[in-house]
């Protein structure tokens, strides 16, 4: 099923995405937790400052 997922992700729409993976500490519990997100290309820089 993953496989699919990148399949169509490499053809059209899906390439003016990428996956963005940020850490983040958690103000719960102080741990760092990873997010997941997928963001158009032209707003990661943007994504990534916040």
């Amino acid at each position: 099923m993953a496989k699919k997922t990148v399949a169509t992700l490499q053809t059209g729409e899906g390439r003016n995405f990428s996956k963005v993976i940020k850490m983040v500490r958690s103000p719960k519990t102080g741990a760092y937790v990873f997010e997941e997100r997928m963001v158009p290309n032209d707003k990661v820089d943007e994504y990534l400052k916040k």
